[in-house]
Order: C-alpha cells, then sequence, then structure tokens
C-alpha cells in the first residue's frame, strides 16, 4: 500500500468517524434510554419522598416556595420577651427553599435551641430555630427562605446578620 493509498483511507476513517459523533449531539443523548430508546412515562424517575416533594409542582417564585401561613409569619416577627444572649455574627445565605419554617444553620450553636435574627441593615428581626452547622464559628451560616423573607434580606445576597439565642 502506497502512502497516498494509506493517507487516503485514513483520511476517509477520521471522515466517518466525525459524523458518526456529530450524529450523538447532548440533545440526542438526553433523549435516548440505555437501549437507545425515547423514553417514556415508565422511564421517568419517580417522585422522592422528602420535603422537596412538598413544594408546588410549579414553584418558581418566592412567594410559591414560601409555604408558611401568615400566622406562622406573625409568630416568627413577635418581639419575645425572654432574655437574649448574642452569639455574634454570621453572613447567611439562603438556605434550601425545600425545607418550610424559621431556622438557621450556624456553626455559632452546638445543640439546636431557639433565637432570633436581626439584618442590621433594616433593622428587622424574626425569631429562628437555630440548627447546629459544622464548621468554625466564623463559618457561613444558611438561612431559610421564610426568615430571609420576614427580615426582607436580599435573597441572592449574602448578608451580615446579628445572632441570639433565646431564653439564657
Amino acid at each position: 500500500m502506497s502512502f497516498r493509498s494509506l493517507k487516503a483511507v485514513v483520511s476517509s476513517a477520521a471522515v466517518i468517524l466525525i459524523a458518526g459523533c456529530a450524529a450523538q449531539t447532548p440533545a440526542n443523548m438526553q433523549r435516548e434510554g440505555a437501549a437507545g430508546e425515547v423514553p417514556g412515562p415508565d422511564m421517568r424517575p419517580e417522585a422522592r419522598d422528602d420535603a422537596n416533594a412538598a413544594q408546588p409542582a410549579l414553584a418558581r417564585t418566592a412567594d410559591a416556595l414560601d409555604t408558611t401561613s401568615e400566622e406562622e409569619r406573625r409568630a416568627a416577627s413577635a418581639r419575645v420577651g425572654a432574655a437574649q444572649t448574642a452569639l455574634g455574627a454570621t453572613v447567611a445565605s439562603l438556605g434550601s427553599p425545600g425545607e418550610p419554617g424559621f431556622w438557621m444553620k450556624t456553626p455559632l450553636v452546638s445543640s439546636p435551641a431557639q433565637g432570633r435574627v436581626v439584618f442590621p441593615a433594616n433593622g428587622k428581626s424574626v425569631n429562628v430555630e437555630l440548627v447546629p452547622r459544622p464548621g468554625s464559628a466564623t463559618g457561613g451560616s444558611q438561612l431559610s427562605l421564610a426568615a430571609m423573607r420576614a427580615i426582607e434580606a436580599p435573597l441572592t445576597g449574602l448578608p451580615e446578620l446579628q445572632v441570639f439565642r433565646l431564653g439564657d
């Protein structure tokens, strides 16, 4: 076989290989099942039985995802006359919108406790359940969607919050 013939064979093989790969676009690969079949209803994943399953199926806004009642929001925003202990400041991100209620996961506590979170930028506060989160005391925290909305903190921001333990 001459060099010219070998070059023609290699070039042809490369063209065929590239053409075969081009037929497998990401869209085609997502539609095909394991055997190359288009998935039917029986191939779709089943709904999980967890906190995310409790959310409305088409929830796309904070209003739709926040499932707390008006009564729960009033109770969380009520001033508490109990003694308070300042735990410190923390930067918080939005926690899982699928977990309802008023809570903060924070390394500022080592055991669950009732607390209050204050957003100094506007002075608003909310009562929350403080949940231990692994990490150093200077590590960040996560705040529930309902609590972020109650203190009018930016949902996509990283607000600095003051944290207090109630009842100490």
